[in-house]
């Protein structure tokens, strides 16, 4: 396993970043579009279904998530996850020309931080090392250092669901992202033992018969399907600018640390190399939090632009027969200027 197949995991990242940004836009403008034709998606209503370029937008999204699991067969976490960051820049970039969002200076700042960062990482990631078959996996899988960060995993969220979230779920953004980042981390792991089952199986070495493959098909699904339940609790309950770039920052680390101590990713790496992806990854972390904040800079200067009375307005009253027009200006009608000045 060597340069080459990080070439593969890195073109495959890419590739999926660049179909789940580009399916962003796909599925905005199919919902548009359906808005128009009637009741609309937030509304209730279920007329995108109708919309082909909402489907479009779904399985775009979905080869974008095909081509990021199998990125992780070909190349170490520590290069697949970060990158996944570039579908936030393609989805402005887009959004910015095809739906004339205005991307301000605060976005583009963000962008040219995520792709430094990424640059950054791509150049110093290690080597993947590939298992030659599932129970090579099994063995990572079961040795101490791993089944220590297991059951931690599973002794957190165990304690984040059965005492956290009854009280502090709706209130602490953490408790929702905490479970589903630390599941998320197992999932990837999962994923890519099944990743590399298959693809020794499609060489010719038949890992369908191991009993360790099937068990890390139901790892995969289990944490795969909590990860998802918590992500959506999270955004039922808070504001998209803020889980994303916290959901990145957790989900990020967390399963950096996990392939980490399994998978010995960079673990021949020397010193300096570390500490430049350790650079790479937090400009990637700001530029995202940097892209968010412009985001959410955007919404909160359209709600609290003023409202057209504000910059007053004439109003044309037609009384009987009379017409009587009057100049409205600040306050919505109703608040005086100033006080009378008493005579």
């Amino acid at each position: 396993m060597g340069s080459s197949d990080n070439t593969v995991g890195l073109a495959l990242a890419v590739a999926s970043s660049a179909f789940v940004g580009g399916s962003f836009i796909l599925k905005k403008i199919g919902l548009m579009r359906a808005g128009k034709l009637g009741v609309s998606a937030g509304g209730g209503g279920y007329t995108y279904l109708l919309e082909p370029l909402w489907w479009a937008g779904l399985i775009t999204m979905l080869l974008g998530e095909v081509a990021n699991c199998v990125a992780y067969v070909f190349a170490p976490a520590v290069l697949v996850t970060p990158l996944g960051a570039l579908s936030i820049i393609v989805s402005s970039v887009l959004a910015h020309f095809v739906l004339k969002e205005h991307l301000n200076k605060l976005g583009v700042l963000g962008c040219i931080s995520c792709i430094v960062g990424s640059v950054v990482v791509v150049l110093h990631a290690p080597e993947e090392n590939m298992p030659n078959s599932v129970e090579e996996i099994w063995d990572l899988a079961t040795q101490p250092a791993f089944l220590a960060y297991a059951l931690t995993t599973f002794v957190l969220v165990a304690m984040l669901v059965v005492f956290f979230e009854p009280r502090y779920g709706q209130k602490n953004i953490l408790i929702y992202l905490g479970i589903c980042s630390t599941m998320g981390s197992l999932t990837v792991v999962s994923i890519k033992a099944v990743g590399v089952a298959i693809k020794l199986t499609l060489d010719g070495t038949n890992q369908l018969f191991y009993p360790h493959t099937w068990l890390f098909v139901l790892v995969t699904v289990i944490c795969g399907v909590s990860q998802l339940n918590y992500l959506n609790k999270a955004l039922d309950t808070f504001d998209l600018a803020i889980v994303s770039p916290v959901y990145y920052v957790l989900f990020t680390t967390l399963t950096i640390v996990a392939n980490g101590i399994m998978f010995k990713d960079g673990a021949d790496q020397s010193l300096s190399s570390i500490a430049s992806e350790c650079c790479g990854l937090i400009t990637i972390l700001t530029g995202t939090i940097l892209l968010h904040a412009a985001k959410e800079k955007k919404a909160a200067s359209h709600a609290a632009s003023p409202w057209p009375l504000d910059r007053g307005i004439s109003w044309y009253i037609s009384l009987g027969s009379e017409n009587l027009l009057r100049n409205v200006e600040d306050d919505y009608f109703a608040a005086p200027q100033s006080s009378p000045t008493p005579v």
